[in-house]
């Protein structure tokens, strides 16, 4: 084992920095970036890990790429370790860091080519090291055509799969935005598709009863759907692959088996070194990403917990729009600047084939949670003017609290025009804003576009009566 030259004014005279990152995916490389825009390689050497074969790049855009949607990988990766490394930033690819020495400045790594391992000290460092996909304790799972899809790497053996195998039956388990983005991609390829969810209904971001919305809309594209039911054991054939999946009540044939069970932060090092986690199980972090209790570690993307601003309480969100945002933030302050993350409101949109899926703020259930008393109002509208070609049907619901009316939460399921209304809603959550106050938004109007009263605004007078009402 040898040990890398150390960094500061030690032994070797130089007063250069060093930044160490682990990670090179949105966090880790969008803070190496934003923080060598502002210093140069003169005043801040940068040492990038990374054990995959892939940076920066966009794994939500992976059911697209498995799907079709996305003719080739390339198109999802934004750039490539050459690219950083033409930017003065030492990116070691295929390289695992195996340990963090918190008391000693220094990471240990292990190339996983040649085996060969080494201590890398630093004077700031950025944990970026993602989230990793839940994969259940069970019989079979890590048979051959079972599938996790987290990255790049992972979609690759998916289609490899896909390509390889005869038979077109596939079963997703799992139906949060995962499950139902691939059970989408494997009907885009001409796959039976089967999705077996232990909730009750899909999204389990949602509500059940708009849940329940969503259910309807995969059954009528096709797709089998079985809820409420715990898979129990991955069947194998005499060649060792997968051949079905068993709950307690069924057997559902497959060909291939896609687990979109959900993700959990990946801070085994961060745990094994100390580092403060949250109930969810991410590192604790100030506004500034800095990880709390240490001035020189910063933490940010799938591996952190989150302010909800809604609720007041730390939540674990895998989106890259937090992580690249935390990435800038990072940057930022290691470079010399300031800035800082003030929290999320939840918001999260994805879709089924021509089914829209958006939600922001909190649930019922998260609103119960919190101790907030709250009203809540659901509603029916267009996503254009009624008698203008082209009008689909949308479903919204609202939580605004009682006595305040301060919007708590949305939901909102439909076709094409639906999602990116949550946007109106993210906002007003951002500021705080009642739902009396969003009635008065001034918001775009043509019959192509919207209703007179744009869906999210009847949900918002809808909510006020209803606050009213509770109130008197």
């Amino acid at each position: 084992m040898s040990m890398s030259r150390t960094s500061g004014t030690g032994s070797t005279g130089r007063t250069t920095e060093r930044l160490v990152v682990i990670g090179g995916d949105a966090a880790g490389m969008s803070a190496a970036s934003q923080a060598r825009r502002l210093r140069g390689p003169e005043e801040l050497e940068i040492v990038a890990f990374e054990r995959g074969h892939f940076t920066s790049y966009s794994a939500c855009g992976i059911p697209y790429w498995v799907g079709g949607d996305v003719p080739g990988r390339d198109r999802l990766i934004a750039r490539t370790p050459q690219e950083h490394r033409e930017r003065h930033i030492d990116l070691r690819m295929r390289t695992e860091v195996t340990e963090i020495d918190v008391a000693g400045g220094r990471v240990r790594s292990r190339d996983l080519g040649s085996g060969a391992e080494e201590w890398t000290s630093y004077d700031k460092l950025v944990i970026a090291t993602g989230a990793r996909p839940i994969r259940p304790d069970l019989p079979g799972v890590d048979a051959p055509g079972v599938h996790g899809v987290q990255t790049l790497d992972d979609g690759q053996a998916l289609l490899d799969t896909l390509t390889a195998t005869e038979g077109r039956r596939a079963v997703v388990v799992g139906a949060g935005y995962i499950g139902v983005e691939m059970a989408e991609a494997l009907i885009n390829r001409g796959y039976e598709v089967t999705v077996v969810n232990r909730g009750k209904e899909p999204m389990s971001t949602l509500d059940p009863d708009m849940g329940r919305l969503v259910h309807t809309a995969m059954e009528a594209l096709g797709i089998t759907m079985v809820d409420d039911a715990e898979v129990t054991k991955v069947l194998t054939g005499e060649d060792g692959r997968v051949r079905a999946v068993a709950t307690q009540d069924a057997e559902y044939p497959a060909d291939v088996v896609v687990l979109g069970i959900g993700v959990r932060p990946e801070t085994t090092l961060a745990k094994a070194a100390g580092l403060p986690l949250g109930d969810h199980g991410g590192l604790l972090t100030d506004l500034a990403m800095r990880v709390r209790g240490h001035e020189n570690i910063w933490a940010g993307g799938d591996c952190v917990e989150v302010l909800d601003l809604v609720s007041g309480r730390e939540r674990h969100i895998a989106l890259g729009t937090h992580a690249n945002k935390h990435g800038q933030v990072i940057g930022a302050n290691v470079g010399g600047g300031y800035a800082t993350f003030p929290g999320v409101v939840g918001t999260a949109v994805s879709k089924v084939c021509d089914l829209e899926i958006a939600r922001t703020g909190l649930r019922e259930k998260d609103a119960h949670r919190a101790g907030l008393r709250f009203e809540t109002v659901t509603i029916e509208s267009t996503s254009r003017a009624g008698y203008y070609p082209g009008a689909e049907l949308m479903t919204v619901k609202m939580l605004a609290e009682r006595r305040t009316g301060r919007l708590l939460g949305v939901q909102i399921v439909g076709r094409e025009g639906a999602a990116k209304r949550v946007d109106i809603a993210a906002v007003a959550l951002t500021a705080g804003m009642t739902v009396e106050q969003m009635t008065a938004l001034d918001l775009g109007y043509a019959p192509p576009f919207s209703p007179v009263w744009d869906p999210v605004l009847v949900a918002a007078r809808k909510a006020v009566a209803a606050v009213r009402e509770s109130a008197g």
